[in-house]
This record gives structure tokens, sequence and C-alpha cells, in this order.
């Protein structure tokens, strides 16, 4: 089983590596329809995996100046907060319970669909709020939107584990259509590192980490991720991408049904 664990963290840091698509919406699935893992604990352990992964992004970014934090402080002053009355609200509900155990399978398979729009309809929503400059958020309404969506991502991410990565990345092209792809990545990366720290210590407080699992996970991720930014190189990005979100559509479907 063990050794499965480490298979399936070099598969998924494979397809992080060659997409760069958030390793939540492949390992939540992943943990809870292959392996059997209960949704909560499958959710707690993913949230710890992405801290350490993220955190070693960040660095890595930030060495590049690649790194906005003027947004993503705007980003954690919603999302902090947010992660906080999730982590209490699931710790109030009990997350061993089978009615929100269900629900939080509903918000999976809701957040995998998500990331599947943003991977198929990004460069249309991007060129969307380009053509239409004068329609573009500028100022205070800009702040405003942008802790209003760290607020919702932070709710999101906590009790999915999913959201972070490509629904965030898609977000922030939307409010900053000026950013560099370089900066869109450092910045989503950098602000989900507090966000994925405070939900992964209240998934800890609430006992649903499983901490021999989550080591294995990055045994195998680590080599995974490193190869596959390399293949990535060699492998059309739009094939890489529709291959994706078929399987992730097909994920939520299982999720639900």
């Amino acid at each position: 089983m063990l050794l499965s664990y480490v298979v399936s963290g070099f598969a998924v840091g494979l397809l992080v590596g060659m997409t760069g698509v958030g390793g939540g919406s492949l390992m939540t699935p992943l943990l809870t329809l292959l392996f059997g893992v209960p949704p909560s604990v499958a959710v707690g352990t993913d949230l710890a995996f992405a801290c350490v992964t993220k955190t070693a992004g960040t660095f890595t970014h930030r060495l590049r100046g690649t790194v906005r934090w003027d947004i993503v402080r705007l980003l954690c002053a919603g999302a902090l907060p947010a992660a906080v009355v999730a982590a209490l609200s699931l710790k109030h509900f009990g997350t061993v319970n089978a009615e929100i155990g269900q629900l939080i399978r509903y918000c999976i398979a809701g957040s995998v669909l998500l990331t599947v729009t943003a991977l198929l309809f990004k460069t249309n929503m991007m060129a969307w709020v380009n053509a239409r400059p004068s329609r573009q958020l500028q100022g205070r309404s800009l702040t405003v939107a942008t802790v209003a969506a760290g607020l919702v991502l932070g709710a999101l991410v906590t009790v999915s584990s999913i959201g972070a990565g490509a629904i965030g990345a898609t977000l922030l092209v939307l409010m900053y259509p000026r950013l560099t792809a370089a900066e869109v990545a450092g910045t989503d990366i950098a602000y989900a590192v507090p966000l994925t720290a405070i939900a992964a210590v209240g998934h800890w407080w609430l006992g649903s980490i499983d901490w021999t699992l989550l080591a294995t996970l990055l045994v195998g991720s680590v080599p995974g991720i490193t190869i596959g930014a390399f293949a990535a190189r060699a492998v059309p990005e739009r094939f890489l991408r529709a291959l994706l979100a078929l399987t992730l559509t097909t994920v939520a479907v299982k999720l639900l049904w």
C-alpha cells in the first residue's frame, strides 16, 4: 500500500510538473476514489502536502522576483480569515459525520469542475478581458474584488483542498491581466502557502491528517515534479490540458454519482 502511495505521488507530481495545475485537483480525488481515504482525511493530508510543495516553489519565485507581494497581501486578507472560519465550522459540525463527509465530496466535485472550466476557457476569458480594457477593475473596486476572491478561495481550499491552483491563477489573470505568466504563477503559489498552512493546521487540530500517507506522497512527488517540468517541453500543452480536463471531469462525475 505504501508503494502505491509513492507511485500515486509520483504520478500527480509528474502531471503537476507538466501542466502547472495544482496537485489538489488530482490528489484529493485520487485518494478518495482509488484508495478509499475518507474525504476529510484526504483533504487534510493534501493541504499539508500542498503547504510543503508550495513553500519550495515560493522560494524559487522569490529569487526570480516573480511574486507580487501587494496582491498576495490582499488575497491573504480574505483567504486566511475564511480558512479559520471554515476550519472552525468543520470542527463544530464534525468531519467524521456521514452527512458532512458527503458534503465534502460534493465540494471536491464542484471544485474539480471549476478547475476544468479554468483549464478549458482560460484563454477565452483572457481574450475577453484584454479586448475590453474599460471594463477592467481598478483602484478600490480591484482591491475589494481581490479580497473577496481570497475569501472564496480560502473557504473552498479549506473544505476541499482544491482551488488555490488553476482557479486562483485564473482569477488573477482576470483581475490583473497585465501580470506576466511568471508573476501569475509566483503570486498564486505565494499566497497559497499561508492559506494551506492555516488550513492544514486546522485539519491537524481536527485529527484529519494521515502523516504516514503524507510522507509517502512527498517521496514520490518530488522526483515526479522534476521530471514533469523537463517533459513539459516535449509534450504539447493543449494536448496535456485537454487530457487533464477529461480526466478531472470523469473524477467529478464519479464523486457526484
